[in-house]
């Protein structure tokens, strides 16, 4: 039998060095797809967007699924859980409701890594998941090379 993941076990060995990239996915409750709903899924993309205006984090690639979300992002100044959980809790705040599964995954990125193919992989996850055809198609995503 496989172990169950628990929050605190996402928790260990996680670094959070200012200006460095991660990939960061979250999940929704028990997977629930409430980002299939256009209107949840833009303020969803609005709160990513507005995080890097205010410079707590910058994006370079995103795409919201319906029950989870990937960013790939340099962090700003703010620790990783501060910064993600702000994301997690203004969104719960605009449904109304708790949304997310307790942590977070991360990946830091190395410097050797190439950024624009990682971010290709994160916008090609609608594809990948059969929602859509053609990454075009899908609307809750953005890149900065793309």
């Amino acid at each position: 039998m496989k172990p169950t993941p628990h929050s605190r076990d996402l928790r260990n060995g996680r670094q959070s060095q200012p200006g460095h990239f991660y990939l960061i996915t979250a999940t929704t409750r028990n997977r629930f797809p409430h980002f299939a709903d256009m209107q949840a899924a833009r303020a969803l993309v609005g709160i990513l967007r507005e995080t890097s205006i205010r410079n707590q984090a910058q994006t370079w690639a995103y795409v919201v699924m319906p029950d989870h979300f990937h960013w790939l992002m340099k962090l700003g100044n703010e620790s990783l859980s501060v910064t993600v959980g702000r994301v997690k809790r203004l969104a719960s705040a605009k449904a109304g409701k708790p949304l997310w599964q307790d942590g977070f995954h991360d990946r830091a990125v190395r410097a050797e890594e190439d950024l624009k193919a990682m971010a290709r992989y994160v916008i090609a996850n609608p594809v990948r998941a059969g929602l859509v055809e053609s990454v075009g198609d899908y609307p809750h995503w953005d890149a900065a090379w793309l």
